[in-house]
């Protein structure tokens, strides 16, 4: 390009270039590149000239050229689709009148912040090092998928998208990031794309943004996190897809608003977490799904708990904070699917391992009485028997009580009654504390029941004592197997 084609600005930015030098067209540092419909043609330049200058712009012995340049309204399309460009690219405090390509571009860094730009699309960019978008406003569509970026991508209070946006307003599948994807106070009108990604740092959305109300908030399956991600005291609107993801370190969601009513608010289905916390949070509007999920440590405070569950599946190592059984299967209850026996094994295992034998057997009863529910009902009527003579065998001191009571009733009744003896001659002394035991025992024998007969009301109350002394025996064998065997 002929410098005698460009304006005063441009040839500004033009020797700039080869000594690296910055160029500032801001007249304050609170000018808003959203008015730079009012700026003049002395904060204007074509983006056909910065092209020139990253293609083949001049060079100045023993400087490093770069472009940087703040303040200025760029018109036209910036299109660097497939260049490879040495020098680092800094727009900042610029307003794009349309959107730059950089789509399987190569570029050495890359920094877009407190820019307004309508959106940018950089599909498959390969950045040798950063890409900074602080601040920035991008009022389309940001298309980064497939990226390899060998820094961190930066977008710290960026603003993306427009309010009924129908494809994802951050597109950042397959991308790779070398170091972190640092994003806190992020505030998206659309969704954010994931899937696939692999970020070799930590992924930071502390106090963002999301809002997709009714759709995918942020839909990031099978995303892969070498540190942690944490989206602390942020807000989201629309549910957050993490299915099959792989989070090394925590996933931390502590006061956080997760809100997708009538579905699921956080759908972690087979994913693999180190840490997932949910703490100090309002509860989820919304489902929470860890179908098949493994988790080393789960943070579940009972108040952040939603009032639907999906935990079919669901393994855990540890579930922190310690809480009384009453106080955590009020949450199993909510699950979505009824009765799922692995989550009742899950919590009576995590209380096992931390010495809490008494919170392990409420959890195993309660897991019986839900199971009892779904029987038919013989089984119903067998399992309530259980349950109300010795608690499915975690209540055997019960079974105790009941021979007692029975065995009190059955001396004084057949010590004012004595039986007639069967044979007057042969017949021992007649004990009503033995014959009453007798009749309770089957395994027992005193001689007594088979020397008298009791006739009328008094042969009822002997039958019933056999009936019920076979009953107590059956359960109680049942439920002492039952619990040496899950033991």
């Amino acid at each position: 390009m002929e410098t005698d084609e460009l304006t005063a600005a441009e040839e500004r930015v033009w020797r700039a270039f080869p000594r690296g030098e910055s160029v500032d067209f801001r007249r304050s540092p609170d000018d808003d590149p959203a008015d730079a419909e009012r700026w003049g043609p002395e904060r204007t330049v074509r983006a056909r000239v910065l092209r020139a200058l990253l293609l083949d712009g001049p060079r100045q012995d023993g400087e490093i050229p770069s472009l940087s340049l703040a303040g200025a309204r760029i018109t036209g399309r910036l299109d660097l689709q497939y260049a490879t460009i040495d020098h680092p690219v800094r727009l900042r405090h610029c307003r794009f009148d349309e959107a730059p390509r950089c789509y399987a571009a190569r570029l050495r860094e890359l920094n877009l912040s407190e820019s307004v730009l309508p959106g940018l699309v950089a599909h498959a960019v390969h950045v040798d090092g950063v890409v900074r978008m602080t601040r920035t406003r991008c009022l389309g569509v940001l298309r980064l998928g497939g990226a390899r970026i060998s820094g961190s991508l930066y977008l710290e209070s960026a603003e993306v998208g427009a309010p009924g946006a129908e494809e994802p307003v951050l597109q950042l599948n397959q991308a790779a990031l070398g170091a972190d994807l640092w994003a806190p106070g992020l505030r998206t009108h659309g969704q954010i794309r994931l899937n696939g990604a692999t970020v070799a740092g930590s992924l930071n959305l502390g106090e963002a943004r999301l809002s997709h109300p009714g759709h995918a908030a942020l839909d990031a399956e099978t995303l892969a996190v070498a540190g942690d991600m944490l989206v602390r005291h942020a807000e989201v609107r629309g549910w957050m897809g993490l299915r099959g993801a792989r989070i090394a370190g925590r996933l931390d969601l502590s006061y956080t608003l997760l809100a997708h009513p009538g579905g699921s608010a956080l759908r972690a289905g087979s994913a693999a977490i180190g840490e997932l916390w949910l703490r100090k949070a309002p509860p989820m509007e919304g489902a929470l799904s860890l179908r098949r999920a493994q988790l080393d440590v789960l943070l579940l405070e009972p108040e952040s708990a939603p009032e639907e569950v999906l935990l079919g599946g669901l393994t855990y190592t540890s579930l922190v904070p310690h809480e009384p059984a009453e106080r955590r299967l009020p949450l199993l209850e909510r699950e979505r699917d009824g009765y799922v026996p692995d989550a009742y094994a899950q919590l009576t295992a995590a209380y096992r391992r931390v010495g809490d034998d008494h919170a392990a057997r409420l959890v195993q009863l309660a897991g019986q009485r839900r199971h009892r529910h779904t029987l038919p009902w013989y089984g119903r009527v067998w399992g309530l028997l259980q349950d109300v003579t010795v608690g499915y065998g975690f209540r055997p001191l019960r079974a105790a009580g009941w021979l007692l009571s029975l065995l009190a009733l059955g001396s004084l009744v057949f010590a004012a009654h004595p039986p007639r003896p069967l044979k007057p001659d042969e017949a021992p002394p007649f004990h009503p504390v033995f014959y009453t035991l007798d009749l309770l025992l089957p395994v027992l024998s005193f001689g007594q029941d088979s020397a008298f007969a009791p006739r009328g009301g008094y042969q009822v109350l002997a039958y019933v004592l056999v009936l019920t002394g076979w009953i107590l025996a059956t359960t109680v064998i049942a439920g002492v197997t039952r619990t040496v065997s899950r033991q």
